[in-house]
């Protein structure tokens, strides 16, 4: 086990762990909510520190990122665990297990430079931190993202955004781009579903945003749960207050895990949040798992398209040097 980042410790061997907006208090022998982080005599350890659960190649378009790296591939990699419950999770089987629970960890640490090493030897711009919640596998993704930037790589998180700002700031100069998953607009669902909190969610978007990181929103809308006007103006609005050209990409539900009986996401509730967006201001909104809809960029001065994508393909691509190749707008993002 490696000693933990981000903790301060109180007397009688209580830790009180700032990583994520939790702030756990811990006593001596006990686990954090994440189930991965532990207090032993009074110092915080991680448990999964270099347990790798997941490493893939993947499409940056994949996380889904689609002003960061376009058409380029993220070696991405998860540990086990994470600091929400949600019901709906796409990766439950690994984001849902802790060390606190028994849950076996693999045998082999995956060390730091192997991890850059792959990225590197998979021909990848960058490693996604991904699939789980990185945040609770911080020091394990601070010195990858740190060793990463010093060989040439850039550093992406997929996160549900509930890292305080000691945790952004800290991680800061090493990491590019956030994906930031914003659920709900309502904080008793944020509360009663994800055992988490919606103004943590939104501050921590904010402070990304201010510390020049490139954040990127998405929303699972969810039959029953955020698919009502109220809340998907909410999300659109807010997200216009910080950037109107910050991507919002609207997902379409699936039924899985704890949410076997919802129908998929209707085409229609997807429209409605596309409009929502369009009305809030925002100038990059993209729909996601519904093919043929809303999947391309287009200029917001000229309009004209600059990114034609299928699935997780590029087949057009239209932006040099970060402009438009028709009117030269500067488009907002990182490009190659």
């Amino acid at each position: 086990m490696k000693e933990a980042l981000l903790y301060d410790k109180l007397s009688n061997n209580l830790v009180h762990c700032r990583l994520c907006n939790h702030l756990c208090k811990i006593v001596d022998g006990k686990w954090g909510l994440c189930g991965v982080r532990q207090n032993i005599k009074g110092v915080l350890y991680t448990t999964v520190y270099g347990k790798v659960i997941a490493a893939h190649v993947d499409p940056i378009e994949k996380k889904p990122l689609y002003h960061f790296l376009p058409g380029s591939r993220a070696f991405s990699i998860a540990t086990m665990g994470c600091n929400f419950r949600c019901g709906f999770c796409q990766n439950w089987e690994i984001s849902q297990v802790r060390s606190s629970d028994g849950a076996s960890l693999p045998e082999e640490e995956a060390h730091v430079e192997e991890i850059v090493k792959s990225a590197l030897r998979n021909h990848c711009q960058s490693i996604s931190y991904t699939y789980t919640e990185p945040t609770i596998f911080f020091e394990y993704a601070y010195d990858c993202a740190k060793l990463a930037r010093e060989k040439g790589l850039r550093n992406n998180f997929v996160t549900n955004g509930y890292m305080t700002s000691d945790a952004i700031k800290m991680i800061k100069p090493y990491l590019d781009a956030a994906n930031i998953d914003l659920k709900f607009f309502k904080e008793e669902l944020y509360v009663k579903i994800c055992s988490g909190g919606l103004k943590e969610v939104l501050d921590s978007i904010k402070c990304m945003y201010e510390n020049k990181i490139w954040v990127e929103i998405t929303t699972l809308v969810i039959p029953g749960q955020n698919d009502d006007e109220m809340q998907l103006k909410g999300i659109a609005e807010f997200i216009a207050s910080v950037d109107k050209n910050i991507p919002w990409h609207i997902s379409r539900f699936f039924p899985n895990y704890n949410y076997k009986d919802l129908k998929p996401t209707s085409e229609q509730a997807l429209k409605m949040a596309w409009e929502l967006g369009k009305q809030a201001g925002l100038r990059y909104i993209y729909v996601g798992n519904v093919q043929g809809f809303g999947d391309d960029t287009h200029c917001h001065n000229c309009k004209k398209l600059l990114i034609k994508r299928e699935v997780f393909s590029i087949l057009e691509y239209n932006i040099k040097e970060g402009k438009c190749v028709y009117c030269q707008a500067r488009i907002p993002g990182i490009f190659s």
